[in-house]
């Protein structure tokens, strides 16, 4: 069996990629050129080329995709070659992560629902990962540095936010059991249920690092003068525009109708067991 893994050398993919080769697994990193990788790990790709990425899916039986950051009119063509050539290709089985974009947003063309709906459409069975947000956005040394030295947690989040977190970690166990389950289809969500505050989350630093450590919420704006620092201004500026959104509502809780608790019997990482594993 074969599983082609984009994003195998970044954060989503490569504990996939790294879990699926532990598991004698036949994984092959999508990859630009070959140098990232070991080669017999990987096979070339180009998201602009659709022939390349035909000759990469052939005789696939699993795909991971995940469309990668940057202009909006390159995801469009990337989406639109990644569905055509699934088409084409006819591998046995796509798993697609949301990296964390909202969907069922009304009118959004977008490409991540452009993606979703063409690869949907090819009669190839589909599943769409939905994480909310990632516990390792708190790795920033902006979040880490304070928590460490000043026992103070750092987020553009008020501080009673339910969010139902989860850890790139569980992304590749829910991913990694998707991709060989095809009888699994549709939106699976990741996260934690119940969802948690981040005076809960505090509160799980504060029992691993021995230490009471209390969450700080930040205005959007001031989080993204912070990671300026890090990222650039314009980066910067679409993570506080996220985040000012996520300021509009009540909480990122997942459903458990569409949990991944529910459709494959899959749990996240506590924030505890996460800080372990991390450590």
């Amino acid at each position: 069996m074969k599983y082609i893994i984009h994003g195998a050398t970044g954060a989503q993919g490569k504990p996939l990629f790294d879990q699926l080769i532990h598991k004698g697994k036949n994984a092959l990193a999508a990859v630009r050129h070959l140098d990232s990788i070991n080669a017999s790990q990987g096979v070339e790709v180009d998201l602009a080329s659709i022939e390349s990425l035909v000759a990469a899916y052939s005789g696939a039986d699993g795909i991971f995709v995940h469309l990668p950051l940057g202009p909006e009119s390159a995801r469009q063509t990337y989406a639109n070659n990644i569905a055509e050539a699934i088409e084409r290709a006819e591998p046995g089985r796509v798993v697609i992560s949301t990296s964390g974009w909202k969907l069922g947003v009304e009118g959004d063309t977008s490409a991540l629902p452009t993606l979703i709906e063409k690869v949907t459409a090819t009669g190839v069975p589909t599943a769409v990962i939905a994480p909310q947000l990632y516990l390792e956005n708190l790795l920033l040394p902006i979040v880490m540095e304070p928590v460490r030295k000043e026992g103070v947690l750092p987020y553009p989040l008020r501080e009673d936010y339910p969010v139902s977190w989860c850890s790139h970690l569980d992304i590749a166990d829910v991913t990694a059991h998707l991709l060989q389950d095809s009888t699994v289809i549709g939106i699976v969500e990741v996260g934690m249920l119940p969802a948690i505050t981040g005076t809960e989350l505090a509160t799980a630093f504060s029992e691993h690092f021995g230490k009471t450590v209390r969450f700080d919420a930040l205005s959007p704006a001031e989080f993204g003068d912070r990671l300026a620092t890090l990222f650039g201004r314009a980066a910067a500026d679409e993570v506080v525009s996220g985040y000012e959104a996520k300021a509009q509502t009540s909480d990122s809780a997942i459903h458990y109708e569409t949990s991944a608790q529910s459709k494959i019997g899959l749990r996240p990482r506590s924030v505890a067991k996460w800080l372990a594993d991390i450590a």
